[in-house]
């Protein structure tokens, strides 16, 4: 393991300020273990090393004279495939997609540009990004780090398996219902979905977010100076802040913390799951927070719901399109989808419906605390051929019962990881706090790194 891909973002920024390390030299240990292991986990999708040296070396010349872009100049990430560059395909992790250069880049890939970052990949997703997996019709089978026979989740299935493997210190995310933090809690890294609009994102859409996806607390906390810029394109975005998100003192003395291991619907919390959570709620409860067990936000007719109006939503998008490439869409995907056909204009009103009450019981929860903790995901870990933890599109969601309540209240959520199975897969651990408490949420995250003792140990590169 090169120990420049253990720095932080700030430390590295300073390396390039003192002129004791170079943009392309960091590159370069970047590049090294992307070698090592992209083979065999296969997390990215348009890699250009060519382009990344050209970055680097553009921005080393920055920094030479003083002249630096922006915060991340010089920095190599990652954006999540849906997320458009301009003149790159946006496939969206199925075949069906005609591969048509985007006209412009996306809000996230505009600031992280601006600044001068080197981006050197996009990262694979599911087809549409409709599944937690790293399956597509389109790109390779993306896999866990820890364990190849392993699933890393999704939909940032290759933000997560790229930053659990190292590939820099940051990669972006998006999250509609948790596919930001499932992965992110199956794959050991820190996974940041802010409030609804901190990050605006096109096209914008009930519930939808993208985040950092980091090593560190730090790094995301870091990163979010640069993407939490407005844009006039999300209808949603929030005005602009001036926030120091790299303020992480906090005293959690006196706060009530909810914990919450019953998710109400779907798959239950597995006894290791539960294990490391109640340990994680004990360590902040002698940092002085009062933990208060508390019930769920989410029912079953919430879930079902919320399925039955996403269903006939994407039938809608995909209903047109020609039979011979619907057929091109991964089967989970198009079998799922086919109960969109027989969802009334009512019914899927009803199902919409489903995310305000959603919205209801999150705001009641939090007049009775101050923060939640959970479990991120509700098993340890899944094959990685397999297209969901339950592999059966007729149960589709059963995994985001703790999650996707947060995107509907628009509350900033993180997953952290909070200690390890016996089958040494990791296990993360839910913070979410109130809504527009970005900074309250990072900030009680990395409390609970310091806790912990910091991030987990890397994995080790698979072998040939």
């Amino acid at each position: 393991m090169n120990e420049l891909l253990t720095l932080t973002i700030r430390q590295v920024r300073t390396l390039f300020a003192e002129k004791n390390l170079s943009p392309l030299e960091y590159w370069q240990a970047v590049e090294e273990r992307i070698a090592a292991f992209e083979p065999h986990v296969c997390a990215l999708y348009l890699y250009d090393a060519e382009s990344a040296r050209a970055q680097a070396k553009a921005s080393g010349e920055r920094w030479m004279k003083g002249e630096t872009l922006g915060a991340l100049d010089g920095i190599p990430l990652t954006l999540k495939e849906l997320i458009a560059t301009k003149g790159d395909p946006v496939p969206l992790g199925t075949k069906a997609v005609d591969l048509v250069p985007a006209p412009a880049d996306a809000p996230i890939a505009a600031r992280c540009r601006e600044d001068g970052a080197v981006i050197f990949a996009k990262t694979t997703c599911p087809d549409y990004g409709m599944l937690s997996s790293g399956l597509s019709s389109f790109h390779k089978l993306s896999r866990n780090p820890w364990d190849l026979s392993q699933n890393p989740g999704g939909s940032s299935a290759g933000a997560s398996a790229a930053a659990a493997a190292g590939f820099g210190p940051l990669h972006i995310g998006t999250d509609i219902g948790g596919s930001v933090r499932l992965p992110a809690g199956w794959t050991g890294i820190f996974g940041f979905k802010p409030s609804q609009g901190r990050i605006p994102v096109d096209p914008y859409y009930v519930g939808r977010c993208a985040g950092p996806m980091t090593r560190t607390v730090e790094d995301a906390a870091f990163s979010m100076a640069t993407l939490s810029r407005p844009d006039w394109r999300d209808g949603t975005s929030l005005p602009p802040n001036d926030f120091d998100w790299l303020d992480f003192d906090v005293d959690v003395r006196g706060l009530k913390i909810g914990l919450m291991l019953d998710a109400g619907t779907g798959l239950a919390a597995e006894q290791e799951v539960q294990d490391a959570v109640l340990a994680a709620a004990r360590l902040l409860e002698q940092a002085g927070a009062e933990i208060v067990p508390v019930g769920p936000v989410i029912t079953r007719a919430m879930l079902d719901g919320l399925d039955n109006f996403w269903r006939a939503r994407f039938w809608g998008d995909i209903e047109a399109m020609p039979q011979a490439r619907r057929d091109t869409i991964l089967p989970y995907i198009y079998d799922w989808a086919k109960g969109g056909a027989d969802v009334s204009g009512v019914d899927a009103v009803r199902g919409f419906n489903q995310t305000i009450e959603m919205r209801k019981t999150c705001g009641k929860l939090f007049t009775t605390v101050d923060a939640v903790i959970s479990p991120t995901n509700p098993i340890v870990s899944y094959p990685a051929e397999w297209a969901s933890p339950t592999n059966d599109p007729a149960a589709p969601f059963e995994h985001i019962a703790f999650t996707v309540p947060w995107n509907m209240s628009e509350q900033p959520a993180s997953s952290i990881n909070c200690g390890f199975s016996r089958s040494g897969m990791p296990i993360g651990l839910q913070i979410v706090g109130p809504r527009y408490a970005d900074q309250f949420v990072l900030k009680l995250s990395k409390l609970f790194e310091t806790l912990l003792g910091g991030m987990p140990r890397w994995p080790e590169p698979p072998l040939a």
